[in-house]
């Protein structure tokens, strides 16, 4: 049995939100998220400058004040939302009012970041024209494939949030959320209609011992990944606070505080439960679809704690940043599938 075109667009657009985060992977480990200062034109250009050369002499003055401007309209909304504590916080952030100097690199990184979001976007519409034509049939697809692009539109806006804030802490961790509720809400979509294809063969007791299993690592992925955030956060503000100057990456992990604690703790719980999946998949001598993905959850999940320990004690270095955020996104996508594979019963039975 072939994709339809609904089917082969989801996991296009499935895969095309990964190869995002890991494009948004390099926009952090670079700095290079304030690249362009404005959204969504870079430098007041639909296509930015390569030199410093084509920006007036005071460029740096003028995206402040527009980023201070936008910022007060952001406030008042947010009063008058209730929402005064993240109010209070982005109107009182001295790092809103810092002038960025143009870097041709960083700005043509966030540049293509900010492109390659906009295909995402289109991937995401067509998706959602596509599952139209499973309205009569499997209604719930069309509305969940309009929820997604409901979220894509609410994460460009909190994309130009993020930027006006200049990357204000807890900005970003909603960004990453955000961006894996909408990755598994597509997953969700290209899965169930294309569960036909999908051969499951094994006894009802240890299709529950899997599912309870990956939903306990699915949790714990989860909350790893909102604790790597917030260290990442922390890193923000070490870089930012210390000196006047970047301080040596050498320092980075000895200054972070007891988040970084509690991240590294819940790396054990992962590393026993992921243990625990891998000998059942292991004693109960499976195979096929199930088995394979069971395998890549268990590698995944190791491959995570390796370049973690490496971030932790090679003075995190860029690359393995980028991984480790490609990873946990890896990672949550194979658990929420399995999950998916072993949520009913439709083989064998005890």
């Amino acid at each position: 049995m072939k994709l339809n075109s609904y089917q082969k667009t989801a996991i296009t657009t499935v895969f095309a939100t990964l190869f995002l985060i890991l494009v948004g992977g390099i926009v952090r480990s670079t700095g290079s998220g304030m690249g362009c200062p404005d959204w969504p034109k870079c430098f007041g250009s639909w296509i930015p400058p390569t030199s410093v050369d084509e920006l007036p002499s005071n460029y740096r003055e003028v995206f402040v004040e527009q980023r201070v401007e936008k910022n007060e309209k952001i406030v008042s909304y947010l009063e008058a939302l209730g929402f005064n504590e993240i109010a209070h916080q982005i109107e009182n952030d001295p790092n809103i009012k810092k002038e960025e100097a143009f870097n041709a690199t960083k700005t043509w990184i966030e540049y293509l970041n900010r492109l390659v979001g906009a295909v995402i976007g289109i991937l995401v519409f067509l998706t959602f024209l596509r599952s139209l034509s499973y309205w009569r049939t499997k209604r719930s697809i069309t509305f969940l494939s309009a929820s997604a692009v409901l979220l894509t539109g609410f994460q460009g806006w909190l994309g130009s949030i993020v930027v006006s804030t200049n990357l204000l802490p807890g900005m970003i961790s909603l960004h990453m959320v955000l961006a894996m509720v909408i990755v598994t809400l597509l997953l969700y979509c290209a899965y169930k209609t294309s569960e036909d294809l999908v051969k499951i063969s094994i006894d009802n007791s240890l299709r529950k011992k899997l599912y309870v299993t990956t939903l306990i690592i699915l949790v714990l992925s989860v909350l790893q990944m909102i604790l790597g955030t917030q260290v990442r956060e922390e890193i923000d503000v070490i870089k930012n606070s210390l000196t006047d100057t970047v301080p040596p990456r050498s320092i980075w992990i000895n200054s972070l505080g007891q988040i970084f604690e509690i991240h590294r703790t819940f790396s054990w719980l992962l590393a026993i439960s992921g243990g625990y999946l891998g000998f059942v998949l292991w004693k109960e001598e499976m195979t096929g679809q199930l088995k394979k993905v069971g395998i890549t959850n268990v590698a995944l999940i190791f491959a995570q704690i390796l370049i973690g320990i490496g971030l932790a004690y090679l003075d995190v270095p860029k690359v393995l940043q980028v991984l480790h955020l490609v990873g946990i996104a890896l990672m949550i996508c194979c658990q929420f599938l399995m999950i998916l594979m072993t949520r009913k019963s439709n083989t064998k039975e005890d």
